[in-house]
């Protein structure tokens, strides 16, 4: 229990709103969740969803900076927001494409995988539909149980806007869907010359406008592989250093049957089995989404390095084999020390930057609950417990929910990923509305008189 009753008190200031869901973070996961709200409200007025999603970004953006004009998205477009839960929604891709007069293009396209850009605009073309449920620019900094009677019913969301004003929203459910984070190596030092490739399409501009001599690229998956290519095309000038230890970028699995495990079956599998089986799952099929680059992709930077050697004007220069061990920046320059990894021989490069396509992480549920993280469970390894209906196990005194949008650890590879987006939305809100043996229903929940304190 994360109280007793001697420490819950009156609550002198009552927050103004008090709502059915709360959702932390706008991305594609929970503006699918606005989606599922908005549209079980058409339908059932009677059972009104009453929902606000809080959002730091001043607008709707999904990895804005690796928006690279002709990278196409590694999902089909009917993974998209709605289709796999209900395919006759007025949210699909395809609404999306007919409200924008491009159907019958896209038609004759051939093609099951949209441009990048394209899919972004679908994204703000649907929050752009659900923004009545939306608070812009407003950062959630921690989250508080509130007690009644020894019981916690419900949890006030506390955020502040840009101008860093402070205000308070309760919540009977809370749904955390922030993302992933950009992940660095634990010596590298972000700055103007050294920085993560979510922010290509934000630096390629200027970078640019120095004209560099060279611009070293780490990592050996699908956004390292993009990052090389569109340094390459926009410098053309400069060399392009990609370094990473394999001999060569590896392809992705996207066959039918290695595509199961994107399967909303497979999440059921998944969270059933033992620990020793959903590690080896992971380790058997990362191979279709981690380090791995689309075929086509790999091809055309190995026709740019055959080319160039042709021609003999080499600025497409792949290091296999190869990691950084050191990095040293100085006001004029980044010196990496690579090693070739079968000998152990070294060289320094002086690079004009040195971008990380190192990959992302999950973000840590509990810092980002602050006091409500005492009323969660975790596992042996410290991570929350969380249920198939994807709310995370908590004291016997919460009735209040959390659910959570990303746990890659209980619910499989498609937790981060789109493919099942549309599916987990319409889990977690029917456990919100109609809830299940371990859930409380939103509509028999009390408005809450008292506030929990540590």
């Amino acid at each position: 229990m994360f109280v007793d009753e001697g420490t819950a008190v009156t609550s002198d200031a009552q927050p103004h709103e008090v709502r059915d869901v709360v959702g932390i973070g706008f991305g594609p996961s929970n503006l699918a969740l606005a989606i599922a709200v908005h549209e079980h409200n058409r339908r059932h007025p009677e059972q009104r969803v009453d929902a606000l999603f809080l959002e730091k970004q001043p607008a709707f953006g999904w990895h804005r900076g690796m928006l690279i004009d002709d990278a196409t998205m590694q999902v089909s477009f009917l993974k998209d927001l709605v289709t796999m839960r209900d395919p006759a929604s007025d949210f699909s891709f395809l609404c999306y494409l007919r409200d924008r007069d491009r159907l019958a293009e896209f038609i004759n396209h051939k093609t099951m995988f949209p441009l990048r850009t394209e899919f972004h605009d679908y994204f703000e073309w649907a929050a752009a539909r659900v923004d009545d449920q939306v608070r812009y620019g407003a950062e959630v900094v921690s989250v508080r149980p509130v007690e009644v009677d020894g019981e916690v019913t419900h949890f006030d969301v506390i955020a502040k806007d840009a101008e860093g004003l402070i205000s308070t929203v309760r919540a009977r459910n809370v749904v955390v869907a922030t993302g992933l984070r950009p992940k660095l190596p634990a010596d590298a030092v972000a700055s103007d010359r050294v920085w993560h490739n979510i922010e290509l399409m934000h630096r390629v501009g200027a970078l640019a406008k120095t004209e560099p001599h060279r611009v070293l690229v780490v990592g050996s998956g699908q956004s390292g592989a993009e990052t090389v290519a569109e340094l390459h095309s926009a410098l053309p000038k400069t060399q392009v250093c990609a370094v990473f230890a394999r001999y060569g970028y590896a392809p992705a699995d996207d066959s039918p049957f290695a595509n199961r495990i994107f399967d909303p079956r497979a999440v059921d599998h998944f969270h059933s089995a033992s620990a020793e089986v959903k590690q080896m799952l992971l380790d058997y099929h990362r191979n279709t989404n981690y380090s791995v680059v689309d075929m086509d992709l790999i091809e055309e930077l190995y026709r740019r390095e055959y080319r160039e050697k042709v021609t003999g004007r080499k600025r497409l220069d792949i290091r296999i084999a190869s990691r950084v061990t050191y990095t040293r920046e100085t006001d004029e320059a980044v010196y990496a020390t690579v090693e070739f990894l079968p000998t152990g021989e070294t060289e320094v490069l002086e690079c004009d930057a040195v971008v990380y396509a190192t990959g992302f992480r999950q973000g840590d549920l509990f810092d980002l609950l602050g006091r409500a993280a005492a009323v969660c469970e975790r596992d042996e390894a410290g991570l929350p417990i969380v249920g198939r209906d994807y709310r995370v196990s908590t004291a016997a005194n919460v009735t209040a929910g959390v659910y959570l949008q990303g746990a890659e650890h209980s619910h499989g590879l498609t937790a981060t990923l789109l493919s099942t987006t549309a599916v987990r939305v319409g889990e977690i809100l029917d456990s919100i509305v109609n809830g299940s043996p371990e859930v409380t229903p939103v509509q028999q929940v009390a408005v809450p008189e008292r506030v929990a304190v540590s």
